[in-house]
C-alpha cells in the first residue's frame, strides 16, 4: 500500500518543475547507448554475441538473395571481431535526401536500410534496419570497408559517431564486391567482452545448414582455432546431423516448394527414440516457440499418416492416430522464407502470420502424400511406428489410472506426498521439488504455507531419454509431478491449468544432487518444454558452506569461501553441507526458500538445437559421444571432495 500523505503535505515550492524544457530528445544513436538492452537483449554475454548476429545477419540476407556465398568471421586477439562477406557491399553513393554517403546513413541512423521495400531484399532476417547502427553505437570503435566498382571505401566510428567522411582508401582488381566490418565492443557498456567460440560456431553451423551452398569460416586468433561450415545438402544434412547419435528408420524425406512469395523447405527423418524434435526457422531466424508454420506442418503430418494407415489397414475402422502418436521419434526441420514475417514479441521466437498455417498445411500435405506413394516401404515404417505409439499411449493411460487407484493420491486427486499451499493466486504460488524425504520434511516445516508447496521426490527419477512413454508416465514420481503441476503433457498440455507460477528444483549441492537435477531438467525439456519457454522452471541455489565466527555466513561457492575467510580472519569454523537434510527448517528457509534472501536460477533455452544435442549426448544410450563430451569439458567439472 502506498502512503500518499507525503505528497499531500509537500510545499508547492518543493515541486520539481516539469515543463517543455524537461523533455529530452535523444538524437542519433544516443537512445541505444542509454537503453542497450532494449536493442540487444542484455548487457551480458547474450547481448555481446547479439552484436555479431546483427552484422552476420546482414551478410546472410545477401546470401538469401543468392548474392553472397562466403562469410568470414574472425575473433581477433585484441578483442575485436571481423565480419567479411562477398555480397554487393553497402551502397556508398550520396543519399538524395541526406546528402551524405549511404554507408554513413546506414551506420549512424536507426531504421535506415534496404529492407523496408522489397526491391533490394525479397526476404530478410533483419527487418527493422537497426542492426549495424546498434553495433556502431555499442562499440568503442568500429570500421567499415566496402568493395564496390573497383574501389575500396572506408569509414570509422567511435560510439557510432563518424571520425571522418567516407573515403576511398584503394582499388582492387576483378569484379568481387563485399563488406568488411571490424568492431570493438564497449567494455563500459557490456559486463563481458569475451566472445565464446562455441556459441558462435553453433549459430554459424545452423545458418550454413539453412542456406545450402553458403560457406562460413570462423577463426579464433586467440586460440589458433578455425572451423568451416559448408553444407551443399542443406536441410537433409541438418537432419542427419541432428540424428547422428540416434538409430534412424529411413533416409531423410525432403521437399522444397514455393507458393506465391512463400518458400517452404522441410526435411523429416524418424529415429528409434520416443522424443519429438521439430525445429522451425523463418528467414533463418530460429522460432523456438514455433508458430503458424509449425502448426500447419503438424496438421499435415497427422492427416497424411492417418490417411495412409487407414488405406493400408494398419488402423482399424474409426481408429485415429493423434499428433503425439505420429510425432514420436520425429526429427524435422521446417524452414520458410517469406517477405513480411510477423513475430509475436520482439524476441522473434514465434511466427504469427495466420495465412502461413494454411499454406504450410497445403504444401506439406501434397509433398508428404507424394513421398508416401513413391516410397511405400518408408511410409509403412513410419505408419507402423505411429500405430505402436498409439498402443503405448493407451497403455500409459491405463497405467496412470492404476496409479490413481492406488493410495498414492490423496483428496482432490492430488498426490498424497504433496504439501500444498493455501493461496489460489497462481501468480504468487511456488512448488518446490525437493530431493529426499528428510529434506522434504524440513522444507515442509520451514516453508511459507500460504504460497509455497512441497513435493518430496524419492531419489533419482526415471531417465526419460532412454524410457518409452508408457514407462515414463506410469512412473509414480513422474505421475505425481505431472498431477501436482496440473498442465498435463503432450497434446493435452494446457498452460491455463498451471497450478504454480514457479516450479523450483531443490536438490543437494553434491554430485548426486546434480544428477537428480539433470534428470528433472531432461523430463521438463522432453515432456513439458512449454514450462521452460514460459519461464516457470527455476533451480534453487543451496549453500555449500556455513562459516561461523560471530555470526553464521552462508557461502555458495569455493571462490566465495576464499573471499569470506580473507575478510573474517582466523578462528572461523567452516562446515561443508552435503545435503539439504543437514539443515534445520530455519536454515533451509533462510538460505534457499525465503524470496528476500534466496538465489534462484531461471531455466532458459538459448538454442533448442544445441540443447537437444546436449540432452541426447548426456542422457542417451550412445556411450562414445558422452565420453567425448566429458573429456572435452573435464576442466569445467566440480570435484566434490
Amino acid at each position: 500500500m502506498f502512503d500518499f500523505s507525503y505528497y499531500k503535505h509537500r510545499k508547492m515550492a518543493d515541486k520539481k518543475e516539469y515543463d517543455a524544457k524537461e523533455i529530452r530528445v535523444l538524437e542519433g544513436l544516443e537512445g541505444v547507448k542509454l537503453r542497450p538492452a532494449m536493442y540487444v537483449g542484455s548487457t551480458g554475454k547474450e547481448g555481446l554475441h547479439h552484436l555479431v548476429w546483427e552484422v552476420v545477419d546482414n551478410a546472410v540476407d545477401e546470401a538469401m538473395a543468392d548474392i553472397c556465398t562466403l562469410i568470414r568471421v574472425i575473433i581477433n586477439k585484441n578483442g575485436s571481431v571481423t565480419v567479411e562477406d562477398n555480397g554487393r557491399g553497402i551502397p556508398v553513393d550520396v543519399h538524395p535526401v541526406y546528402k551524405k554517403s549511404a554507408l554513413e546513413i546506414v551506420v549512424t541512423k536507426l531504421h535506415a536500410g534496404g529492407k523496408f521495400d522489397k526491391k533490394s531484399y525479397a526476404v530478410s532476417g533483419g527487418l527493422h534496419g537497426v542492426g549495424i547502427s546498434v553495433v556502431a553505437a555499442l562499440s568503442k570503435h568500429m570500421a567499415v570497408e566496402v568493395r564496390r566498382d573497383g574501389k575500396i571505401h572506408k569509414q570509422e566510428y567511435e560510439g557510432g559517431t563518424p571520425l571522418y567522411n567516407v573515403k576511398i582508401i584503394g582499388k582492387y582488381e576483378g569484379k568481387e564486391t563485399g563488406t568488411k566490418v571490424i568492431f570493438f565492443p564497449d567494455g563500459k557498456i557490456f559486463s563481458t567482452t569475451d566472445f565464446d567460440y562455441n556459441v558462435l560456431a553453433t549459430r554459424f553451423r545452423e545458418i550454413a545448414f539453412l542456406n545450402a551452398g553458403l560457406k562460413i569460416i570462423l577463426s579464433d586468433e586467440r586460440k589458433d582455432k578455425k572451423e568451416e561450415f559448408h553444407f551443399e545438402g542443406g536441410l537433409v544434412e541438418f537432419v542427419k546431423w541432428l540424428n547422428r547419435s540416434k538409430e534412424t528408420l529411413h533416409k531423410p524425406i525432403y521437399f522444397k516448394k514455393q507458393t506465391d512469395s512463400v518458400i517452404a523447405e522441410v526435411s523429416v527423418q524418424y529415429n528409434n527414440t520416443y522424443q519429438e524434435n521439430i525445429f522451425g526457422f523463418v528467414n533463418t531466424i530460429n522460432t523456438v516457440e514455433g508458430g503458424t508454420h509449425i502448426a500447419g506442418f503438424k496438421t499435415a503430418l497427422t492427416r497424411v499418416i492417418n490417411d495412409y494407415a487407414q488405406k493400408q489397414n494398419i488402423l482399424k475402422a474409426k481408429e485415429n492416430l493423434t499428433g503425439d502418436d505420429v510425432r514420436e521419434g520425429l526429427t524435422a526441420v521446417v524452414s520458410i522464407k517469406i517477405p513480411e514475417p510477423q513475430f509475436e514479441g520482439q524476441t522473434k521466437t514465434k511466427l504469427g502470420n495466420s495465412e502461413i498455417k494454411g499454406i504450410m498445411d497445403s504444401i506439406s500435405t501434397s509433398a508428404l502424400a507424394e513421398f508416401f506413394e513413391e516410397n511405400p516401404q518408408i511410409a509403412k515404417k513410419i505408419a507402423q511406428k505411429a500405430y505402436d505409439s498409439a498402443k503405448a499411449r493407451l497403455a500409459a493411460a491405463k497405467a496412470r489410472d492404476m496409479i490413481r487407484r492406488k493410495s498414492a493420491f490423496g483428496s482432490g486427486g492430488l498426490p498424497g506426498k504433496l504439501a500444498d499451499c493455501s493461496s489460489k493466486k497462481h501468480d504468487k504460488t511456488e512448488l518446490f521439488l525437493v530431493e529426499g524425504q528428510s529434506a522434504g520434511g524440513t522444507a515442509k516445516e520451514g516453508r511459507n504455507k500460504e504460497y509455497q508447496a512441497i513435493l518430496p521426490l524419492k531419489g533419482k527419477i526415471l531417465n526419460v531419454e532412454k524410457a518409452n512413454p508408457v514407462k515414463v508416465l506410469s512412473s509414480e514420481e513422474i505421475a505425481n509431478m505431472i498431477t501436482a503441476i496440473g498442465t498435463g503433457v503432450g497434446e493435452q498440455f494446457d498452460i491455463s491449468k498451471l497450478r504454480y507460477n514457479k516450479i523450483i528444483i531443490n536438490t543437494d549441492a553434491d554430485v548426486d544432487g546434480e544428477h537428480i537435477r539433470t534428470l528433472l531438467l531432461t523430463f521438463f525439456f522432453r515432456f513439458m518444454s512449454q514450462l521452460i519457454e514460459n519461464g516457470n522452471i527455476f533451480i534453487a541455489v543451496s549453500p555449500l558452506y556455513k562459516v561461523r565466527k560471530k555470526e553464521d555466513i552462508w557461502v555458495y561457492s569455493d571462490e566465495e569461501l576464499k573471499k569470506v575467510l580473507d575478510k573474517v580472519g582466523s578462528n572461523a569454523t567452516v562446515n561443508r553441507f552435503k545435503g539439504l537434510g543437514e539443515m534445520n527448517s530455519e536454515q533451509l528457509w533462510e538460505t534457499t526458500m525465503n524470496p528476500a534472501t534466496r538465489t534462484l536460477k531461471k531455466v532458459t533455452v538459448e538454442d533448442t538445437v544445441e540443447a537437444d544435442r546436449v540432452f541426447s549426448t548426456l542422457m542417451g544410450d550412445d556411450v562414445e559421444p558422452r565420453k567425448a563430451f566429458i573429456v572435452e569439458r573435464a576442466h569445467e567439472a566440480f570435484i566434490d571432495t
